[in-house]
């Protein structure tokens, strides 16, 4: 009995051992630099994108990031982006909703972090005067809560891949996402393009490269990035949860071991579509859903944006 705990401790020791080392810096082999030609846009006149900040929840940089403190307290973005496009609007992500508190009770209380609730997308859209016949629909990165809690007071299809449906089919990371869309239409999509950027399929929501889904599964099992091309040549990748800071891409600093055996589906996906993101930085605007920081060059949505009354089918 005495050597068998002693094999206990020594198997503790190790991995609590493994787990402080996971926190250290570590930066990720460069990648080499995307040097090819971007694929094809024609981002038509009149597109464009807004942020909708709808609150933060407080974490660390240490949590976040390898090498990242502890002591250096991040407020999380929670964050929609409203793509504005002549054939029909889409909203990416649509963060924290009005019943957010309720939502958080779906989950387990080491999650159940300190947050702040802004204004939900629904009633930022409504104070504008924005006519809901213009959206066709929310594209997610992925089902978690805090990318899908604002869909509980929006009446309009949430975009989805097969992927994605089997993870909220089974996981308990998908609590908030089965609740929310109850009775809600799911507008399947699936990945009829070819490899984009590296990652290895995608979809071209318009036909035209101004809004291309491109398969990064790994953080969940149908996790997306979105990039969007606009009319003046600015170009972003909402690259979800592959980095929950922009220290992921500019430090090449994953998340520490412990996080991406909690957070991570598959930590090792997770790895590769962020060094295919880190190959880009140059040529784009890269946005994680959790950097506050990362959205302050979009415009934000506010009661002064013009609005169209054109409907649109969903």
């Amino acid at each position: 009995m005495a050597l068998l705990w002693v094999g206990v401790a020594a198997v503790v020791v190790a991995a609590t051992v493994i787990t402080i080392r996971s926190f250290r810096p570590a930066p990720l082999p460069a990648p080499q630099a995307w040097s090819g030609p971007l694929p094809p846009a024609s981002p038509p006149d009149g597109m464009a994108i807004y942020r909708l900040p709808t609150g933060t929840y407080e974490s660390r940089a240490g949590l976040a990031y390898r090498g990242g403190s502890l002591r250096d307290k991040r407020d999380f973005a929670a964050t929609a982006v409203l793509v504005r496009h002549p054939a029909g609007d889409l909203l990416i992500d649509v963060g924290f909703g009005a019943d957010v508190d309720a939502h958080l009770e779906l989950l387990p209380s080491f999650q159940r972090t300190a947050h702040t609730l802004g204004t939900p997308v629904r009633q930022q859209l409504d104070e504008a005067g924005y006519d809901l016949g213009r959206l066709r629909g929310v594209v997610i990165t992925h089902a978690h809560w805090d990318h899908v809690s604002g869909l509980d007071r929006l009446p309009v299809p949430v975009w989805m891949n097969a992927d994605e449906e089997r993870y909220v089919e089974r996981d308990k990371g998908a609590a908030v996402f089965r609740r929310v869309v109850r009775d809600r239409e799911v507008h399947r999509y699936a990945f009829d393009g070819p490899e984009y950027l590296g990652f290895p399929a995608s979809h071209d929501v318009y036909g035209d490269g101004s809004v291309v889904i491109a398969a990064a599964g790994g953080h969940t099992d149908g996790s997306v990035v979105v990039f969007v091309a606009l009319p003046d040549g600015d170009r972003y990748a909402f690259i979800g949860d592959l980095t929950w800071q922009l220290e992921g891409v500019t430090r090449r600093a994953e998340r520490p071991w412990l996080l991406r055996r909690l957070a991570d589906v598959d930590p090792d996906e997770v790895r590769t579509g962020l060094l295919r993101v880190i190959a880009l930085a140059g040529r784009m605007h890269v946005v994680p859903a959790h950097d506050g920081g990362a959205f302050d060059g979009i415009p934000q949505w506010t009661v002064s944006v013009p609005t169209r009354t054109d409907r649109f089918p969903a």
